[in-house]
């Protein structure tokens, strides 16, 4: 699968891309149609429920899958929503088998 990182209003460092990377990868055992991935990276204002915001959208035949969650760091921001992207493949195969 095919990952494009973007990362707004910060510069991503190379071991938060290769975490990103790494954890997208695992998707595939998931999801064995995906035509692309986006991962977006971004700094808000909201330091109570934490600033880091990831945004994760799957592309599949007939159906685009997107999570965004927001927590104190970027690694925990990105596995949940990975988790919740898990979610809604599953649910989305359901609708397949149908």
């Amino acid at each position: 699968m095919k990952v494009q990182i973007q990362s707004v209003k910060f510069d991503a460092d190379k071991k938060l891309v290769e975490f990103v990377e790494h954890k997208m990868d695992k998707l595939d055992r998931f999801a064995e149609r995906v035509t692309g991935a986006n991962v977006i990276l971004k700094l808000d204002k909201d330091h109570e429920q934490g600033n880091k915001v990831a945004t994760i959208s799957l592309a599949l035949p007939g159906h685009d899958l997107v999570a965004e969650n927001r927590a104190k760091t970027f690694e925990e921001a990105v596995d949940l929503s990975i988790e919740a992207i898990k979610r809604q493949i599953d649910k989305a195969k359901g609708k397949f088998d149908k």
